[in-house]
């Protein structure tokens, strides 16, 4: 693709529906029944220059078939309509097997498991290869684990090129709070052979977010966006954006970067002419190797490198010499993993080790408990600790990012079983220059070891910006020289070898007193020497303040920028920071706040135990509290995943107190309006909708949830039944929107008095004001706000 650039096809759902596929059926049954409409469709994109067509199988997983009861004719289905779009355009183009969402979130994001996700995904991979697909395209992703898992099915089914596309807002996030950084870093680490973006936005954003990734992509950038933003138009959804404006944006997303153009929603194959024409004469931007070393969690990349300041990989989470850890883990309970995760992030950890093995527990089990757990409370990428090569395939087969491997050494079972673990999903890993015949105690022997592990490694692809070489600090109580052989291989490592490197810190002191001076002393000596990262205790002040300081003196923090945050902003901290509470209410609002599901029940039993009013406990904590998460997330310092664990916990703690509210017949103080929410007529996305519920129910709101695909007529007569005070109305498509307006009219022909606010991807304020619904809400948290603006108005 560094030749030519690749021209993808334009809209096809919203194109059917203008040729006349009604609303609220099954797209890919409707196509089935009339083939030659896609047929014509698919013939135009390629006369129009599309190199590429997508089979007509967005939804065509057996979770989206089910509601049409086809969840049994998923791999038949898949293959006729990889035939009819094979039929359309012969040899003259290339023909994608198009994969999109099952509408539900995947493990941990989610309830949705992630090895069911891979399975429902590989059926559909099977019929579409049966179809005489010659690639794969992943496309409107919003949940990065969802995309994972789609890219799995495929890797583990075909050897065919696969390629993925996620939907970003416009700050370059997704849905679920993943920037698109973190998402190219994970996907293309995993096997992606090109990454981008479809939807989302027309195409002006785009731009930027294709500059954003591209220094640190290493396949191909694909771009598909909108044509503008959708109207609604005489009761029909049109889009702002002409088909000449969207050509010239698409010369300008090729400077960006982008090696793959095609057009989304609105789009049709006189776009797709336009595209070819005004890029004829631009060359595409090469694919290069990543010069840089990158990990990811689920939301954020960490880029590690010589001339970045030292990165602190936290090494508390590891139940060697914890008492209390090894009782919790062998109850079963993540408590400490958790309140060590969050402190040491807190406190200045970049990446996060995580080792969880002892005797008297299940490790593979606690450690996909842990991963789960921490992908969802922090968002640092994580280091997978295990001298089991089985733990380490299961951790890293289900976290959403771009994971550590600490560590691989040149002993025989460990560099044969872990290379290529660690090759299929993707991770970089720590070399440990050791050997079957043990540490090398010269530095002439470390190298030899670390280039024999290199050339292994390469066999399966690896580069030296995969790895991070472990300097191997040995204790200069026993060794008067260990220190000193440690820091010239990182130095070698770092300036002969060319790899980031990595020292465990604390091993250099063990056995003498004042361990603290040794440890920050050698840290020092080796960030002169070239060292890259070093697994420490951030909750160390010394510690930290040597590194920052020592990150100024090596020019990794230009002009003192880190320095200056960390020790100004302390005084300013020590001024405004509250001393923590031990207060039983206390502990129930951190709950609410950090999502703690494991331990908020416990905390409410003991709340009444103490005869602390429920009431209270409701009115001055509880919903405090959940108004906080509201905050953190409209702040951007929370995303979905944290509002859902929050609101979840939330509503598990107020199921805890309802009987004693009632008792104490304090419901009079308790928001009990009722809500009624449904995704209208010909839409079966709900996914959003479910969010929003979930998020009014821990407000104390009744919800009436009629689910998806709702007929205006329902809604209102079950409104009507229920006398709710607000109806909330969703959806996805642009192509139903409009049904809104529908059950607008409806409504007010009924005269109920009840008030209206929308919500979904295709809708925004001025829509809202158009079909003259009371209000717009863009996510869960704005809901609550506009449902309570609502009723205090009325």
């Amino acid at each position: 693709m560094n030749e030519k650039i690749i021209v993808l096809d334009g809209a096809t759902g919203t194109h059917l529906q203008a040729l006349g596929m009604p609303t609220g059926i099954c797209p890919e049954k409707w196509v089935l029944d009339n083939p030659d409409i896609l047929i014509d469709l698919q013939k135009s994109y390629m006369e129009s220059g599309s190199d590429i067509v997508y089979t007509c199988t967005f939804g065509a997983n057996r979770i989206k078939l089910k509601q049409f009861g086809l969840d049994r004719q998923v791999i038949a289905l898949n293959k006729e309509l990889a035939t009819i779009s094979r039929k359309a355009v012969g040899k003259n183009a290339l023909v994608a097997g198009d994969i999109s969402s099952t509408g539900k979130y995947v493990q941990p994001f989610g309830q949705l498991d992630f090895e069911q996700a891979v399975d429902i995904f590989k059926e559909q991979v099977s019929g579409l290869l049966q179809g005489g697909v010659d690639l794969f395209i992943i496309e409107t992703m919003i949940d990065i684990q969802e995309a994972r898992a789609a890219l799995i099915a495929v890797k583990e089914t075909c050897q065919l090129p696969v390629w993925v596309t996620m939907t970003f807002d416009e700050n370059g996030k997704t849905l679920t709070g993943t920037d698109c950084t973190a998402a190219l870093i994970t996907l293309q680490s995993l096997g992606a052979d090109a990454f981008g973006c479809n939807c989302s936005t027309g195409p002006e954003p785009m731009v930027d977010l294709i500059k954003k990734i591209k220094p640190y992509s290493k396949v191909p950038l694909i771009a598909k966006p909108n044509a503008g933003m959708p109207k609604l138009i005489n009761g029909n959804t049109e889009f702002d954006m002409d088909k000449v404006e969207f050509g010239k944006y698409s010369k300008q997303l090729v400077r960006a970067g982008a090696n793959i153009i095609g057009g989304c929603c609105g789009s049709t194959p006189d776009f797709i002419r336009e595209i070819k024409q005004y890029i004829k004469d631009i060359e595409p931007s090469p694919v290069q190797n990543l010069d840089t070393s990158v990990l990811s969690s689920y939301s954020k990349a960490v880029s590690i490198s010589l001339t970045s300041p030292v990165k602190i990989i936290g090494e508390r989470i590891n139940p060697t010499g914890k008492k209390t850890m090894q009782q919790e883990l062998v109850q079963g309970k993540l408590s400490k993993i958790k309140e060590f995760a969050i402190q040491q992030r807190a406190m200045g950890a970049n990446i996060l080790d995580v080792n969880v093995g002892m005797p008297g527990i299940d490790e593979k089990e606690t450690m996909k408990r842990a991963i789960s757990l921490l992908s969802t409370t922090v968002d640092t990428p994580l280091c997978i600790d295990s001298s089991d090569p089985s733990v380490i395939k299961a951790a890293l087969r289900i976290y959403p990012g771009r994971a550590l491997i600490n560590s691989i050494s040149l002993e025989n079972k460990k560099i044969k079983q872990l290379l290529p673990i660690a090759a299929k999903y993707g991770a970089m890993f720590i070399l440990l220059p050791v050997s079957d015949e043990g540490i090398p105690n010269t530095l002439k022997q470390r190298c030899q070891v670390i280039q024999k592990i290199y050339d292994h490694a390469k066999k399966y692809g690896f580069s030296k910006k995969d790895i991070i070489i472990d300097g191997l600090v040995m204790s200069v109580s026993s060794d008067a020289n260990a220190a000193r052989i440690t820091l010239d291989t990182i130095d070698w490592s770092a300036h002969q070898f060319g790899c980031n490197t990595v020292i465990g810190l604390s091993n250099v002191s063990f056995g003498l007193p004042e361990r603290k001076w040794l440890n920050s002393a050698f840290l020092a000596m080796a960030i002169e020497r070239g060292l890259s990262t070093a697994i420490a205790n951030p909750n160390n002040d010394l510690i930290m303040n040597i590194k920052i300081a020592s990150d100024v003196l090596a020019s990794n923090d230009p002009v003192g920028r880190r320095y200056i945050q960390r020790f100004v902003g302390s005084k300013t901290d020590s001024k405004t920071k509250q001393p923590e509470s031990n207060k039983i209410e206390q502990k129930i609002y951190n709950a609410v706040i950090d999502g703690d599901r494991e331990n908020i029940d416990e905390l409410i039993h003991q709340a009444i135990k103490a005869n602390i009013p429920a009431g209270k406990l409701l009115q001055q904590y509880l919903i405090p509290a959940i108004d906080k998460v509201g905050d953190l997330f409209e702040e951007k310092e929370y995303y979905l995943p944290q509002l859902i664990l929050s609101a979840q916990t939330m509503k598990q703690a107020y199921s805890q107190l309802e009987k004693h509210l009632v008792a104490e017949q304090n419901t009079g103080q308790i928001n009990k309006h009722k809500v009624l929410i449904a995704t209208v007529k010909g839409d079966v996305h709900d996914i959003g909708k479910n969010i929003v519920a979930l998020m009014l129910k821990s407000h104390g709101f009744e919800v009436i949830d009629l689910g998806k695909d709702v007929p205006s007529e329902k809604i209102i007569e079950q409104a009507k039944k229920k006398d709710v005070d607000i109806i909330g109305l969703s959806a996805l498509m642009t192509t139903t929107m409009h049904e809104m307006e529908n059950v607008i009219k409806l409504a007010k022909k009924e005269r109920l008095k009840c008030k209206f606010m929308i919500g979904g991807a295709a809708v925004n304020q001025s829509f809202a004001q158009q079909i003259q619904a009371d209000g717009y809400a863009e996510d869960a948290n704005n809901a609550v706000k506009l449902a309570k603006k609502l009723l205090s108005n009325s």
